[in-house]
């Protein structure tokens, strides 16, 4: 799967929040219609519903049928679950949905993968590869699926009669095509009982300009340099342009993803909805354990919730509770990309999971400053396998960065590469992902002054218009999650 950057030009042929059409006609339109519907919930559902599938036909029109059918199928499997009082037809029935939903995401997703791992292993091509375009936003519609029929199964709501709030559901354009994962149980009730205001609205208005700021001054900026740093070919990459990709790429995914998480709570609270929070300052994390209760959450939880945890969790022994965790991350690593650099991504965080819990996490406790540069490097180490995208020459870049001294030959010197704007966006964005705000809370009278201002309001104004000019004089931006 390819993860770096793309041209506008690209960009545009999604609709996406970072786009002038996004900005500048589907989302006032929206708002305003949504506006004039008033409190008939149900005017509102339609026109929202109508707007997600707009949303979603214009980046994927001609997979818009498969939104639809997972809708179909899934608000039908849920009826009929809803109307069988037998607990082993129940069953039946949410196992022949969990499959139909697995069976979705595994042809379009890992047919390809799966082939050619076979083909490799016998040396000969058993079966062919076939022309598949992965589905936007595949991963978490099918996802949240699952968890619809599982809870329902569970007895922790009734089916949804009404179809086209289940579609709302699946499809709601702020979460669609990168989340967060939403539980039904959580956006149920808000269907038809959410709550509108002006207050909301600004906090939403706020909290959009401040993701869309993280993703295009932030991570667009950083994400051009990664680009051409890992452009090059590898003889031309010595340890310092090792290490500056490898940085500047961690934070380019952090805010990339968690600007457009930022985007999509903000629109929710824009429309009455409260999505689910998907980031809490990673990268101030102390070991991975807290890495991965900050990175990601939506995920982290579902993963916890309906595997985990019925696989036994930790309630089997430590030897088990040690194969359930090497089980999740590399069912971590399989959700981020049909590959085995993801594979092995997952299998290094999991392994560092175990480790932590055989003893390394209470030596680290001990230790405030070398638990965070043993967590830095280790998300370091694993972002490479994630961006590199092959195992092999992952190895060679690690190579760079740990034995620096046998590689100082470079064609390119870091200034060529890098703008002096970028090292001063990159210090900005390390300040901002923890350090900051952390510093904010134990001066927080004065920082509490700053909320809901005259001078947040400039400071916002300020960002936006700064935002759309990058946006139209750019030709980078990045759409890493949109593959997911």
């Amino acid at each position: 799967m390819d993860i770096s950057g793309s041209t506008k030009e690209d960009g545009e042929k999604r609709m996406v929040f970072s786009s002038m059409i996004f900005l500048w006609a589907f989302l006032p339109i929206v708002f305003i219609l949504d506006k004039i519907a008033g409190k008939s919930r149900k005017l509102q559902n339609i026109l929202l519903l109508a707007a997600s599938l707009l949303f979603y036909a214009w980046g994927e029109p001609r997979y818009m049928w498969l939104l639809l059918v997972s809708i179909l199928a899934n608000y039908a499997l849920g009826l009929f679950m809803d109307g069988i009082q037998g607990q082993g037809r129940r069953k039946f029935i949410l196992i022949a949905g969990i499959l139909v939903n697995l069976g979705i995401l595994g042809y379009y997703k890992y047919f390809n993968f799966f082939i050619n791992t076979l083909n490799k292993i016998f040396g000969r091509e058993l079966l062919s590869m076939k022309d598949i375009a992965l589905p936007l936003g595949v991963s978490f519609f099918t996802f949240q699926a699952m968890t619809y029929l599982i809870d329902l199964y569970k007895k922790k709501y009734p089916a949804q009669k009404n179809v086209l709030n289940m579609a709302l559901y699946f499809s709601f354009f702020p979460k669609i095509t990168q989340g967060p994962i939403e539980k039904y149980r959580d956006f149920e009730k808000q269907l038809t009982q959410r709550q509108q205001s002006l207050t909301l609205m600004g906090e939403g208005i706020r909290r959009f300009v401040y993701g869309l700021a993280k993703k295009v001054i932030i991570a667009d900026t950083l994400g051009a340099c990664v680009d051409r740093i890992y452009g090059l070919d590898l003889g031309n990459i010595n340890g310092v342009l090792a290490w500056v990709a490898i940085i500047f790429y961690s934070l380019q995914l952090y805010y990339d993803f968690s600007g457009y998480s930022d985007m999509a709570v903000g629109l929710g609270k824009m429309f009455g909805f409260h999505l689910t929070e998907n980031f809490n300052y990673p990268y101030i994390a102390s070991t991975i354990t807290d890495f991965w209760r900050r990175w990601h959450i939506s995920l982290t939880s579902w993963f916890r919730e309906y595997l985990y945890f019925p696989l036994g969790g930790n309630r089997k022994g430590k030897v088990r509770t040690y194969i359930n965790i090497s089980i999740i991350f590399i069912a971590t690593g399989l959700w981020h990309g049909a590959s085995w650099d993801f594979i092995c991504w997952g299998i290094f965080h999991g392994f560092f999971m175990v480790l932590e819990r055989l003893g390394l996490g209470r030596i680290l406790e001990k230790t405030k400053v070398v638990k965070h540069v043993y967590t830095i490097l280790v998300l370091c180490v694993g972002w490479t396998f994630f961006r590199v995208g092959d195992v092999g020459l992952t190895l060679q870049y690690l190579k760079r960065m740990f034995l620096p001294w046998m590689y100082t030959a470079s064609g390119y010197a870091v200034q060529e590469l890098v703008t002096n704007r970028a090292f001063f966006v990159a210090a900005c964005g390390i300040l901002g992902c923890g350090l900051l705000q952390k510093a904010a809370v134990k001066i927080m009278p004065r920082t509490e002054k700053f909320k809901n201002s005259t001078v947040e309001l400039v400071f916002c104004m300020l960002l936006l218009v700064y935002s759309v000019m990058l946006m139209v004089s750019s030709t980078y931006s990045a759409f890493i999650y949109m593959n997911f």
